[in-house]
């Protein structure tokens, strides 16, 4: 399948889902994971009308802003506390907060280069060991701590639901967030606004919007179709 094909089917699928839950195209972000993708793949699926996309790594991340510095790039993969001045200034979202030491590395460096730095909280609703975020009994905590940060600011939540190949098995973590988030947006926490409920690849995305989502990561749907 070619690139413009897989990525307006990608689209017609978002929209289709983004109108179930009695919403739109347009309020759905896509961030395409272009992790395994060559630079002129990528720069095809902007030229295609993608604006955003997601790296793993922060080299690859590094790379790819210099190869394409008018997209708009995401760190989707989990940051090492040794890799913050590396990112901070450069993502325009860190999608993998998960500890909040690395909020505070990431705090130090943003005050030093005088930026904000845009994150999303990652919540392990699945409880997977091999998955990194904080419990979701720990939200609330997180979120009330925030206020002692001075350029972190925390534009919403994330999760990855386990791996299936059956993207129904995922709604229930999705429903999780969800309520989390409809939980916490009750509150004013100082930093804290919740315009991002990230959840949602390749396998599952359609149920992660039809529950809330409005970010969605899709890599191989667009990039490697079946």
């Amino acid at each position: 399948m070619e690139l413009k094909d897989s990525l307006n089917l990608v689209k017609e699928r978002i929209a289709r889902a983004a109108a179930k839950s009695g919403r739109r195209w347009s309020d759905i972000t896509l961030v395409a994971v272009s992790k395994t993708v060559d630079s002129d793949t990528v720069r095809r699926a902007f030229e295609l009308g993608v604006s955003d996309f997601g790296e793993n790594r922060v080299q690859e991340l590094n790379k790819k802003i210099s190869l394409l510095p008018e997209a708009r790039w995401h760190l989707i993969g989990r940051l090492q506390s040794n890799k913050v001045k590396d990112v901070v200034g450069k993502a325009v979202l860190i999608h993998s907060l998960d500890r909040w030491s690395l909020a505070e590395e990431l705090d130090r460096r943003g005050q030093r280069e005088g930026v904000e730095v845009p994150c999303l909280l990652q919540v392990n609703i699945a409880g997977e060991e091999q998955k990194a975020g904080v419990d979701p009994n720990e939200v609330r905590n997180f979120l009330e701590s925030m206020g002692q940060l001075k350029a972190v600011r925390l534009h919403g939540l994330m999760t990855m639901a386990p791996l299936s190949d059956q993207g129904e098995r995922a709604r229930p973590i999705f429903k999780e967030l969800l309520e989390i988030k409809e939980k916490m947006v009750k509150h004013r926490y100082i930093n804290v606004d919740m315009r991002y409920l990230s959840m949602g690849m390749s396998q599952d995305y359609e149920v992660a919007i039809e529950e809330g989502a409005n970010l969605v990561r899709i890599g191989s749907a667009i990039f490697h179709p079946d």
